[in-house]
């Protein structure tokens, strides 16, 4: 029976390929599953998979970090949101990818040719894995984050950090407002500020940080504080004193 482990930051999209792969390939058996590339090293290490699914891009040690530690000890599949570099050489054949989300029918397609390599060695990917990093920025830059896995009542959504136009906390919870609908989640904004791309999110308050994307102005309100004008939604964002410098240049 062929075996395999799952490396995503996000449990959301874990569930979603595990899903995915029992629809496609019910005989594959996964064995674990990894938050990070240091516990798929260490899975990959006592459980020997057959296949390795690796989110290119998780906090810590990346995907293409994790692959290249791993070696020959098990065949490659990388989880990728769209990346030109990335789709291209996986294209030549070197090795597999799953784009986010996880479609159906391309996953048909990669358990297809996952089935054609099942007794073959797996292939000495490292030249490859290293322009690739370099390609990407990812030997260079830290790995932001990509999703926010949210809930909405019930329901638990996988939001793309591009979509989001800012996040507010409270005591207990965060709020994150895309243009459609607000969810929530418990990480405050103290520790959203160290993992989110700075240039793509700014920090104008304690609580809050905003997609510079969606800033459409700054103003003032009567008492002269400032506050930050959001594309398509019609609440005003305050900024704190602190933060004042990032609009200098509007």
């Amino acid at each position: 029976m062929p075996t395999a482990i799952i490396a995503d930051d996000e449990r959301l999209m874990r569930d979603q390929i595990r899903l995915r792969l029992s629809q496609a390939w019910p005989e594959l058996e996964i064995l674990g599953e990894a938050k990070n590339g240091d516990e798929a090293i260490e899975l990959v290490d006592q459980l020997q998979p057959d296949f390795t699914f690796l989110d290119i891009r998780m906090p810590g040690k990346t995907g293409l970090q994790a692959a290249q530690e791993i070696g020959g000890k098990s065949h490659i599949v990388f989880i990728t949101a769209y990346d030109e570099y990335a789709i291209e050489a996986f294209e030549r054949g070197a090795v597999d990818y799953i784009l986010k989300p996880a479609e159906a029918e391309r996953l048909r397609l990669t358990v297809t040719r996952l089935k054609a390599r099942l007794s073959s060695t797996p292939t000495d990917m490292s030249s490859m894995l290293t322009q690739l990093a370099k390609q990407m920025g990812i030997a260079t830059k830290p790995a932001y984050l990509q999703w926010i896995q949210a809930s909405i009542g019930q329901q638990l959504r996988l939001i793309p950090v591009q979509e989001i136009l800012f996040f507010r906390s409270d005591e207990k919870y965060t709020s994150v407002q895309t243009a459609g609908y607000e969810a929530l989640i418990r990480k405050p904004v103290r520790d959203l500020a160290e993992e989110l791309d700075p240039d793509l999110f700014w920090q104008i308050h304690r609580a809050t940080l905003v997609n510079v994307n969606a800033i459409d102005g700054i103003t003032r309100d009567l008492r002269g504080r400032h506050q930050v004008l959001v594309k398509g939604h019609t609440e005003k964002l305050e900024v704190s004193r602190s933060f004042i410098h990032l609009f200098k240049q509007m």
